[in-house]
């Protein structure tokens, strides 16, 4: 549970922070007050998202594993790609 928690703090720092920053300056430009702005829109983001990557994280993982865990038929899995 630490490092799920871990992972979600530090990626969703890095995200919120990169797409918040990129979207305001994309629509409004480094107008003045554009530091206070991102600051604001990112802590909201990054409310939103630590939530989010917590509930949403183990069961996105259990869709990926479904979906690589049955070879396609007609195709042969060699040892290489097994996990």
């Amino acid at each position: 549970m630490k490092k799920r928690i871990a992972f979600a703090l530090i990626m969703g720092v890095i995200t919120t922070g990169l797409i918040s920053f990129t979207v305001i300056a994309f629509n409004i430009g480094f107008v003045s007050g554009f530091l206070v702005l991102w600051l604001r829109s990112w802590a909201i983001a990054y409310s939103v998202v630590i939530p989010a990557i917590l509930f949403m994280a183990p069961v996105i993982q259990r869709l990926v594993d479904k979906m690589f865990s049955q070879p396609v038929s007609g195709t042969v899995v060699t040892d290489d790609e097994r996990v």
